[in-house]
């Protein structure tokens, strides 16, 4: 049983703003993935809510003149996997959704509820980080830009207001063009699994010069919310490609990551796990650049 209060469905983000300023206990249900399972587990019971599936306008992926990247809040794990823009642009954003629960959940599943869902367990959210994302929600008036890094407050809270809705996940052209990237989930089984640890790793390498010139990792269930290695990212810019620098990535993750215990994995076996992951997806993006290993 679903203990729904109210159902409002919306066509048009201006139709959800209003609808929500109308109804202000209500919350925002897209494919209902998590939305659903709340109610139904009662955590939810008795909530008022606003479609914002038949929405048109935060559908799909677009490729702007300027080379940013506008992925509609409201686009399935399954459509961003398979778009054409994904695949040639940004790859490893595809890879990350596909992982995602079962083939059901990939078909109904947004990447805006993953992301506003504010679980450090979602696929979605290391790579987003890794590229920069910047989040686009209107709110009537104009709306706002914010950059996911600034999105997460804490478990399960995000930098949603009132009235709010996120509309697009924009990826700036500068944050992906020349990069390479590529994101691993540990899991305790292979399918349908919430992440015990993930990273997502971003790199652009000058291979004629042997250089690391750029490098961004994120991981997922290492703290709080998804955590950016900024002081490994910081080390690590400018060393030669090779075994050192894995190693040092690898060494420099385990000291700055946080995870906690959980019956899912101890902390330490987090940071052990953690450091090889890291290294291992870092080594993959230097593949993918033209490097050998």
């Amino acid at each position: 049983m679903y203990d729904i209060e109210n159902y409002y469905n919306a066509k048009t983000i201006a139709e959800a703003v209003e609808l929500l300023n109308e109804h202000p206990e209500a919350r925002i249900i897209s494919g209902g993935s998590d939305v659903l399972i709340k109610i139904r587990e009662g955590k939810m019971a008795g909530t008022s809510l606003v479609c914002i599936r038949d929405i048109k306008e935060i559908q799909g992926v677009t490729l702007m003149e300027s080379g940013d990247i506008y992925i509609g809040a409201g686009t399935t794990f399954s459509h961003i996997t398979n778009d054409p823009i994904i695949q040639e642009h940004i790859p490893v954003l595809g890879e990350a959704v596909d992982q995602v629960g079962g083939p059901q959940v990939r078909n109904i599943g947004t990447i805006g509820g993953n992301i506003c869902n504010g679980a450090v367990s979602a696929d979605s959210a290391p790579t987003v980080f890794s590229l920069n994302a910047m989040l686009r929600i209107a709110d009537g008036k104009g709306g706002r830009m914010v950059p996911v890094k600034d999105f997460y407050l804490g478990p399960g809270r995000v930098d949603l207001h009132q009235g709010e809705v996120l509309t697009h996940v924009v990826i700036p052209a500068k944050e992906y063009q020349g990069y390479h990237g590529h994101y691993i989930k540990y899991s305790m089984r292979n399918a349908m699994d919430i992440a015990t640890l993930s990273c997502s790793v971003v790199s652009k390498a000058d291979m004629e010069k042997n250089i690391l010139e750029d490098v961004r990792i994120t991981f997922g269930v290492a703290a709080p919310v998804p955590c950016r290695c900024v002081e490994t990212e910081e080390a690590l810019k400018g060393m030669p490609i090779g075994e050192e620098l894995y190693q040092k990535a690898e060494e420099l993750v385990r000291a700055e990551i946080n995870p906690r215990d959980s019956w899912r994995a101890s902390k330490d076996f987090r940071i052990q796990i953690g450091g090889e992951i890291a290294k291992r997806a870092l080594i993959r993006t230097i593949e993918l650049a033209g490097g050998d290993q």
